[in-house]
């Protein structure tokens, strides 16, 4: 939730179930009172974008947390979609992905990702990864309102 109180809505972009888990516990966990939808691939999350097929209804998300490897479409395609769009490419973009390459690193950042954090692999860090995203994209920073 904002510092005023509203919830924001998150989609999360994740293809392996137990990622996702672990995001829905970390939000749980820490009380996050956001709206978490969820993209199960690349394809999907441009068509909860698009509120086309079943997210006909979807909310302009306020922040995406977006893995890199995905099923039809990967992550960067995705990213690259995001901000080349001019009315999705303020939304704010953290890559969330197992990969540490530095080649995903840069191409993720010449892409406009306005963050880029490594999964954790240990479950408890991974609670505080997701927290410190929530602190700072929800409570110190300011979001564009998308509505």
């Amino acid at each position: 939730m904002t510092s005023s109180g509203q919830p924001i809505d998150i989609l999360l972009v994740e293809d392996d179930p137990g990622d996702e888990l672990m995001t829905r516990e970390a939000f749980e966990d820490n009380k996050i009172g956001n709206n978490l939808y969820v993209a199960h691939d690349g394809e999907e999350a441009l068509e909860f974008l698009y509120r086309q097929g079943p997210w006909g209804e979807a909310p302009r998300p306020d922040l995406i947390l977006l893995d890199l490897n995905l099923p039809k479409y990967d992550g960067r395609q995705v990213l690259e979609r995001i901000k080349s769009d001019p009315d999705l490419a303020s939304i704010p973009v953290v890559v969330l992905t197992t990969s540490a390459a530095e080649e995903d690193i840069l191409r993720s950042y010449k892409l406009h990702a306005n963050a880029y954090v490594t999964k954790p692999v240990d479950l408890d860090q991974f609670v505080a990864a997701i927290k410190q995203i929530d602190d700072f994209f929800v409570q110190v920073v300011r979001l564009p309102r998308q509505r």
